[in-house]
């Protein structure tokens, strides 16, 4: 049954999701010094009133936005996941596996997330607050890729190869931020993956 709170439940989401995803798309687009509360305020179309009732301090909201992005980088996850239940496993799955993450560490949420990690290299307070959530971020992005290999992360082997894999994915994605780097990143991604199935099988 409805209850009189509901309409303004459901407006107070669709504020907060408004200026989640403007804060994501100023970092990425415009850098750290565009994503200030009232740049993102106006880019969701909301007041800066509004936007400091859901986050007090620009801190709160740059959380919030990594937050965010890393809930939709996990459900994204999970829709890669349903995709690669079609794909047998064999070398044609790990390169899906490889290009996948890759592909995650070339999106704009990767870029927007870059620019909150360079500017809380030089910000203790902003470091202190996402880094836990980077450790947390880092232990469930390696489980998701031990999962869609299918391989036994007890193994050292398998792990120190999985987590190679997340970190190659990182570089590559750091590649793509000034130039568009995709043909030389195909071939890379293609040879990787090779390499780790044989790695993985052995």
């Amino acid at each position: 049954m409805a209850t009189p709170h509901e309409p303004k439940q459901d407006r107070s989401r669709a504020t907060r999701q408004r200026l989640l995803e403007a804060t994501i798309d100023c970092l990425a687009e415009r850098g750290w010094a565009a994503a200030t509360v009232s740049v993102v305020a106006e880019r969701a179309g909301v007041s800066r009133g509004a936007a400091q009732h859901h986050f007090p301090t620009r801190e709160d909201l740059i959380t919030g936005a990594l937050e965010y992005m890393f809930d939709t980088r996990m459900a994204q996850s999970k829709s890669e996941a349903l995709a690669l239940a079609e794909v047998d496993a064999g070398a044609s799955r790990t390169q899906a596996v490889v290009a996948g993450l890759v592909d995650s560490y070339t999106s704009p949420l990767f870029k927007a997330a870059l620019q909150v990690w360079t500017h809380a290299a030089a910000d203790p307070v902003l470091r202190e607050r996402i880094m836990p959530l980077e450790a947390k971020f880092g232990r469930i992005a390696h489980r998701r890729a031990v999962e869609a290999l299918g391989v036994d992360d007890s193994d050292p082997v398998a792990h120190h190869l999985v987590q190679a894999t997340l970190d190659l994915a990182r570089g590559l994605g750091l590649a793509d931020v000034l130039t568009d780097d995709s043909a030389r990143r195909k071939d890379i991604v293609e040879q990787w993956s090779a390499t780790l199935h044989t790695a993985l099988t052995r």
